[in-house]
């Protein structure tokens, strides 16, 4: 499981997405929640202004499992 660092309160999902290098752009994002491949703490989720909290993890079909995490 990689641990994504974010720097404020949460993150959206489209910008963690690509935060985490698993698309290089939001409509790419898009598409991705489109086909269902994106699991926020076990759900699938389609949303892509997904609020995501440290803490909270997601999975990403191909891709792999990440955690969000505050910075210190």
């Amino acid at each position: 499981m990689k641990k994504i660092v974010i720097h404020s309160e949460y993150i959206k999902l489209d910008q963690f997405l690509k935060l985490a290098d698993c698309v290089p752009t939001g409509g790419m994002a898009k598409a991705l929640l489109q086909e269902q491949a994106v699991k926020v703490n076990g759900e699938i989720e389609e949303r892509r202004g997904r609020k995501l909290y440290p803490g909270d993890l997601v999975t990403v079909d191909g891709e792999g499992e990440f955690q969000v995490e505050e910075a210190k």
